[in-house]
């Protein structure tokens, strides 16, 4: 019997698959830099899981996706007198050598997100038809409101969520709190053709549709950091499951917590991170893997490099 802590219940259940393979989907990275342990530390905990459940005697579908599309993208191609194709590529060709470095299966499906546009316009055409979701001069938006278990993920309320929320401030939204599905172009910006003018997509739609595609409406786990369940996951769970008519989206929820250097979250806009070739270059593999299993994986954990050498002496 194995049981798994499901962040929506906020318990630990028993683990029951829908069918006789285990569909998994893990939010994977935005490719606009290099990745570093946090990314690192993710990736570890769900493929220790994959290869658990596998060992298990379960057959595994794993899905990880490539966010290709994005502001940050934009803004790094910009400053690097590039184009968005060629700075996620470099970056996703790191992305993968690194992980291959620290022994982490290759997903079954790893999907892009600009490979993807055709779902994700259906989804959102799907949405707006239901009237759960608005275009305001080429912009598409989720009316949070319709969705009445609207936070059943985060735990919070409305208020909570108006104050921590990133929201983008546009005063043509019906609700603050609304988020957004299609951006409609800007200047010399990237944009795909659809019924509401030249675009793309936001962020939470595009791990939707690409979760749907290869994996069907219903899954057996959903995996990411712990600083995604909320907006991102909330999000997919709302247009999910506002899409499908059906509840869960997931069947489990897993989040893996942070990886802090001087008690601080690392991260690429902080600035304070270590890569991982960083790391490969001091420590194997294997001391690098047991340093991020040997503590709970829901935990924030501090980067620490006495105990990767413990690891690496009791190796």
């Amino acid at each position: 019997m194995i049981k798994l802590f499901n962040t929506l219940s906020k318990k630990v259940e028993v683990f029951k698959p829908i069918d006789d393979v285990v569909k998994i989907y893990c939010c994977g990275v935005t490719v606009y830099d290099l990745c570093h342990l946090g990314h690192a530390r993710s990736y570890i905990a769900w493929d220790v899981l994959r290869r658990f459940l596998i060992y298990s005697d379960f057959k595994v579908k794993y899905v990880q996706n490539f966010t290709d599309i994005d502001d940050k993208l934009i803004k790094a191609a910009k400053e690097n007198n590039s184009d968005i194709k060629t700075i996620s590529t470099k970056f996703i060709d790191k992305h993968l050598s690194a992980l291959n470095k620290l022994n982490v299966l290759k997903p079954d499906y790893s999907p892009k997100a600009t490979e993807e546009i055709k779902e994700m316009i259906n989804m959102i055409g799907v949405l707006i038809s239901k009237g759960i979701a608005y275009e305001i001069n080429g912009n598409c938006y989720f009316r949070v409101e319709k969705f009445k278990t609207y936070g059943k993920l985060s735990k919070r309320n409305f208020d909570e969520m108006l104050a921590g929320a990133r929201i983008e401030i546009d005063e043509r939204k019906e609700n603050p709190m609304d988020f957004a599905l299609w951006k409609t172009k800007k200047g010399n910006e990237p944009g795909w053709e659809s019924p509401w003018g030249e675009g793309r997509p936001g962020w939470h739609i595009e791990c939707s549709a690409m979760s749907m595609k290869y994996l069907g409406q219903n899954i057996d786990i959903h995996g990411g950091g712990r600083d995604l369940i909320f907006p991102h996951h909330e999000n997919e769970i709302a247009q999910s499951e506002a899409f499908t008519n059906s509840a869960p989206f997931s069947n489990i929820w897993m989040h893996n917590g942070l990886i802090n250097l001087k008690s601080e979250k690392m991260s690429n806009s902080l600035g304070n991170i270590i890569t991982i070739n960083h790391l490969l270059n001091q420590f194997s593999a294997a001391a690098i893997r047991m340093f991020f299993i040997s503590s709970n994986y829901k935990n924030p954990l501090e980067y620490n490099t006495d105990l990767i050498a413990a690891n690496e002496r009791a190796i």
